[in-house]
Parts: structure tokens; C-alpha cells; sequence
């Protein structure tokens, strides 16, 4: 009898043992699934290795992509025998921003996969849904774009290769985002063997891929470095003559655009005046590491952080021995940088120091109840720190160039008070330079931020034309269509 209980107790003792680890093994693989849905579902469906992703569109019909004004730019429609068929009804004029959805994905398209067929319907639809054997909507994503902004930028680009950006500087959203050549992501499959054919480049974001010499855009930034560094201070005047000689080095020298020279000049007038002189002198004093310090502290060299991703571009380097600082100071040297970047320093300055990360993603709506299922949480990414003595005259710099100076004929016909840099990008052929153009508005409470950079489009006051037909159409009600006096207006 006793033997026998013995054996029940240790039967019993070995049941126990296997269920404990049964329960310990079940919960172990509902821990890594609460974790999976949770902290790894997204990037799971988002990889371009996740063959599962066919089997969320046979549940879920993939969600819009709209405007920040509620411009449909991206939609899916269901055919009566249940075909699904990927709609863009804007065209070409979103197409680097937001992307496509066939033989792959892009854009917004790609990186917001994951909201596009998630969806956040009523659970009890849902479930009839399924039982139906009817698919569930997925999320909304609302992007920041501003769908007459944006077609302003667009028309005004024309025909001519390059970018523009419009930004916001308090918080980092794009307003607009433009790429030329484009392509219209209603054919992206049928004109696939064109648009990836040797020597495309219409598939490229100029916006946020393209590197480019930042000219003469850069002075004002190199104005704040040499200021905050202590090469030089508001009051101090510096001669152009005409023609910067390295010290020591009669063989190496750059001349200033105007020949002849400038005069005396503070760091406010050499802005204005873009005189090559002056900054050349401020690199010389500074040196490349202190440039390079600077520069980096504004978000060039590194990624803006948006959502589709961006070039890092490149900071101005030398070899041992040399000294390249004079010429990276003012622009150009062996750096280049991308529109996206351009416009991102540029809101950092005015914006006070505030460096945002760039996004394109506003947030996400459940597509049935309108639910807000994600916000973007706009932080700092940096916050330089500039006395404000410096900034203003930086600022100020700018502002003259646009109400005194080369562009001024320009923006004698712009309904607020802007500041403005321009910039010309060498190429070795004078005819093809390109063209670069920063700005920002109003002068007293920056709202906007803009940057232009045209391929062979000559010198960066050409650009201003656009610059203040985008700055027109943001801060008046004028539709889009009349803000637009022609396609072609850069050069004009």
C-alpha cells in the first residue's frame, strides 16, 4: 500500500515537473509574441525579405496616402470582381515623396507600408469582415505635404533638372517636396524597363539624394562659425580688393566675383555683397577643423532623418599639407550636400538653432472611425547655441540681399518680407553652372524655409523667381493656379 503511494506521489511529481515546463515553454512563446507584435511587427512587414507581406492585402485593402490639405495622393481601387488596382490621382507632381507600390516600392509608399495594411476598423467588423470573406481597409497616412504648395513648386520648376524644398523651421515638416525629372507612378509598370534603362536618373530624388557644391548658400553659415568663433565680430571691416592671396603663398589665391573688389565690408555687408574675399579670409583664420565643426553642428554631412531616407552628402575634407578651408569657406572645395540638407540648415539658422529632424509623415488615421492611431512628435534633434548680437547680423545679411540687393528686383513683388542667399555652383563650364537658392519668411518671424538647387541653371539669383512664387501661394489664398505666372520662370 505504501509502495503504492509512493509511486502515485512520484507520478504525480513528474506530471507537475512536465506541466510547469509546458506552461513555462507556452508563456516563453506568448512573451516573444506580444513582444513580435509590438516592438518588431513593423519592421517585419516593412522588410523587403518578408515574402508574408502578399498575405496582409488578401486580408486588407491598402490604405490612402493624402495631403496635409486632404488631397488624396495615393488610393486603391476595387474593381466589381474584386481587383485591386494601385491609383495615384495627382500624377507626377508627388511622385518622389510619396512613391509606388509595383515591381517593389518607394517613397512613402515603401516606408509606411506597414500602417498602409495594418487596420484599426472596429474589431467586430473586422470579424464579420473575415467571415464575409470581405477585406478590412487599412490605415490612412496623412503626410505633410500641402498639396498647393506643392503644385506651385512643380509648375515653376518647368522643365529644368534640380529640386525644391519648403520646410517649416519650429518643427521640421516638409511643406513641399519637388524632384525633376519625374515620372508618372500610374505607369511605374509598364514603363519599367525605360525608367531603370542605363543612364535613368528619373527614379532619383534630387531633393533628398542629389549632393551638390553649396556655393555661395553656405556664407551665412560660415558667417555664424567665424563670429561664434571668435575670427571675427559684428564691427570689424575687412578690404576686398578684389583678389584673396593666401598668406605666404602668392601662387594660391581666389578672386571675388567683382573683381575690382568691394571695399570695406562687416560680415553683415559681405553677405549681402556674397564677397568671396571676406569669406576666404574667415576660413584662412578658422581653419578646416573649425569649419568642419560648424557646419556639422547644422546637420550637414549627416542625414536629415526623414522618413524615405537621404544622402549624408559630404563635409570638406584635405590631404595633409594643404589647406582647402579658404575655398570650402565660401562654398565650394571637395563638400556637396543635398537640397533637403540645404533647407534644413537654412530653418536651423533662422529658426534660432533649433535643429528639427525633416519628416513627411503628419500622422495616421484609422480609416473607418478617423481615430488618430500615431501623431509625429516634433523635438529638437539639436539646439545650437548663438549669441543673438551674431545671429541677427547673419540675418540681416540676408535680408539685404532681398530688399537691397541682386534679388531685390525680384522680391519687390513678394507680399511678405523675406531674407535670402544665393549661390552659384561650379562646374568648369560657366554656361552650366548650377544654380542655388535659400530663404526663409517672414524676416521678423520665420515661418518657411526654402531651398532650390536647378542643374544648369546658371546663377542662383535666376532662382528667386520661384522662391517667391512659392513664398506668394503659402502666405495668401491665392489658389495655386494664379500664383503661377508660367512654367518656365527661373531664368525669366
Amino acid at each position: 500500500m505504501r509502495r503504492k503511494k509512493k509511486k502515485i506521489k512520484k507520478s504525480n511529481k513528474e506530471f507537475l515537473v512536465i506541466m510547469y515546463l509546458f506552461l513555462a515553454v507556452f508563456l516563453s512563446m506568448m512573451i516573444y509574441f506580444v513582444y513580435f507584435q509590438v516592438c518588431k511587427s513593423e519592421s517585419f512587414i516593412n522588410s523587403p525579405y518578408n515574402s508574408l507581406q502578399d498575405l496582409f492585402s488578401d486580408h486588407v485593402i491598402r490604405g490612402d496616402i493624402v495631403s496635409a490639405d486632404g488631397k488624396v495622393l495615393a488610393t486603391t481601387k476595387v474593381s466589381a470582381d474584386g481587383t485591386q488596382t494601385r491609383s495615384y490621382p495627382q500624377g507626377r507632381m508627388f511622385a518622389h515623396a510619396v512613391g509606388y507600390a509595383v515591381n517593389g516600392k518607394a517613397g512613402l509608399e515603401n516606408q509606411e507600408n506597414f500602417s498602409l495594411l495594418r487596420s484599426h476598423e472596429f474589431f467586430l467588423k473586422r470579424i464579420a469582415d473575415d467571415i464575409s470573406d470581405k477585406k478590412a481597409q487599412g490605415d490612412t497616412v496623412v503626410t505633410t505635404l500641402d498639396a498647393q504648395i506643392q503644385q506651385v513648386a512643380y509648375k515653376s520648376l518647368g522643365n529644368y533638372q534640380g529640386a525644391v524644398i519648403v520646410m517649416e523651421p519650429d518643427t521640421g515638416k516638409i511643406i513641399a517636396m519637388v524632384s525633376k525629372p519625374d515620372y508618372d507612378p500610374n505607369t511605374v509598370k509598364k514603363d519599367w524597363s525605360s525608367l531603370t534603362a542605363e543612364g535613368s536618373t528619373v527614379l532619383y530624388n534630387r531633393a533628398t539624394q542629389g549632393k551638390y557644391a553649396p556655393g555661395s548658400t553656405l556664407k551665412p553659415l560660415t558667417a555664424i562659425a567665424a563670429l561664434e568663433s571668435g575670427a571675427t565680430t559684428v564691427r570689424e571691416k575687412i578690404y576686398d580688393s578684389g583678389k584673396w592671396t593666401y598668406p605666404g603663398y602668392s601662387a594660391s589665391y581666389t578672386y571675388c566675383w567683382k573683381r575690382s573688389g568691394h571695399g570695406s565690408l562687416n560680415v553683415r555687408g559681405a553677405i549681402m555683397n556674397s564677397c568671396n574675399y571676406f569669406f576666404a579670409e574667415m576660413g584662412y583664420r578658422m581653419g578646416m577643423d573649425t569649419l568642419r565643426e560648424y557646419y556639422a553642428k547644422f546637420g550637414l554631412g549627416s542625414p536629415t532623418g526623414i522618413e524615405i531616407g537621404d544622402t549624408a552628402g559630404r563635409l570638406p575634407s584635405q590631404n595633409e599639407g594643404e589647406n582647402l578651408a579658404p575655398w570650402a569657406a565660401f562654398g565650394q572645395a571637395n563638400q556637396e550636400y543635398s537640397p533637403l540638407q540645404l533647407a534644413n540648415y537654412i530653418a536651423t539658422l533662422c529658426g534660432g538653432g533649433d535643429r528639427y529632424a525633416t519628416h513627411l509623415l503628419k500622422n495616421v488615421r484609422s480609416s473607418g472611425s478617423g481615430a488618430l492611431e500615431y501623431v509625429y512628435d516634433a523635438e529638437p534633434a539639436e539646439t545650437i547655441a548663438m549669441s543673438s548680437e551674431n545671429l541677427s547680423a547673419v540675418l540681416a545679411g540676408m535680408h539685404d540681399l532681398a530688399t537691397d540687393g541682386a534679388v531685390s528686383q525680384y522680391f519687390k513683388d513678394c507680399i511678405v518680407d523675406a531674407a535670402a542667399k544665393t549661390g552659384t555652383i561650379q562646374t568648369g563650364d560657366t554656361k552650366n553652372n548650377n544654380g542655388a537658392f535659400v530663404c526663409f519668411a517672414p524676416y521678423d518671424d520665420p515661418q518657411i524655409a526654402v531651398a532650390i538647387v536647378i542643374e544648369k541653371g546658371g546663377s542662383g539669383a535666376a532662382l528667386a523667381s520661384t522662391a517667391v512664387q512659392v513664398l506668394n501661394a503659402y502666405f495668401s489664398n491665392t489658389s495655386a493656379s494664379s500664383a503661377i505666372t508660367g512654367e518656365n520662370t527661373l531664368l525669366g
